[in-house]
């Protein structure tokens, strides 16, 4: 029972924020809705006792990226940010609900399609381990992702350094 409890507060925590992270007109308070979101992810990866995934959600995404975010919403200059603030219009909304609906259509094609949901039943009964999650993560052979953690730390390097350039360009004017 308490299980549920703590998981309809966290969904309407993370459903909540994630909402409000859309349609606040202030792009400082997007970024702090964003890091409830991540936190609430967290909190979902502790009910499910993967307390490593929970961890390295609040480590990575809640602390490190959230400040990414808002170090890089700090270098744009105050007039690049003015010209976000929109109002809603009926139109937009009604374009966004439409290219929703059909995204929709076409998860649910591809997972009835490829039989993804007939699997996922099959591998239920499996418990995946922590070491397990580990060596694929980390694991150099065909479905491994060492290549594509390099490749992101040497983006998020390169956006750091454009990010000083930046910033250094303002300071001599």
């Amino acid at each position: 029972m308490a299980n549920i409890v703590m998981f309809v507060i966290l969904a309407v925590v993370v459903l909540g924020s994630a909402i409000l992270s859309v349609c606040t007109k202030s792009i400082m308070r997007a970024a702090t809705f964003l890091l409830f979101v991540l936190f609430g992810i967290a909190g979902f990866y502790f009910l499910l006792d993967y307390t490593f995934l929970g961890a390295a959600q609040i480590s990575i995404y809640a602390g490190g990226i959230t400040v990414m975010y808002v170090f890089a919403i700090q270098l744009v200059s105050k007039d690049t940010l003015q010209n976000l603030v929109s109002r809603f219009k009926g139109v937009r909304v009604v374009q966004g609900a439409l290219i929703s609906l059909v995204g929709l259509a076409v998860v649910a094609v591809i997972l009835l399609k490829n039989k993804f949901i007939d699997a996922a039943m099959t591998m239920a009964d499996k418990e995946v381990t922590v070491d397990v999650i580990g060596k694929s993560l980390l694991g150099s052979d065909k479905y491994g992702y060492v290549l594509p953690f390099e490749f992101i730390s040497v983006f998020l390097l390169a956006c750091i350094v454009g990010g000083i350039m930046i910033a250094r360009k303002e300071d001599n004017k």
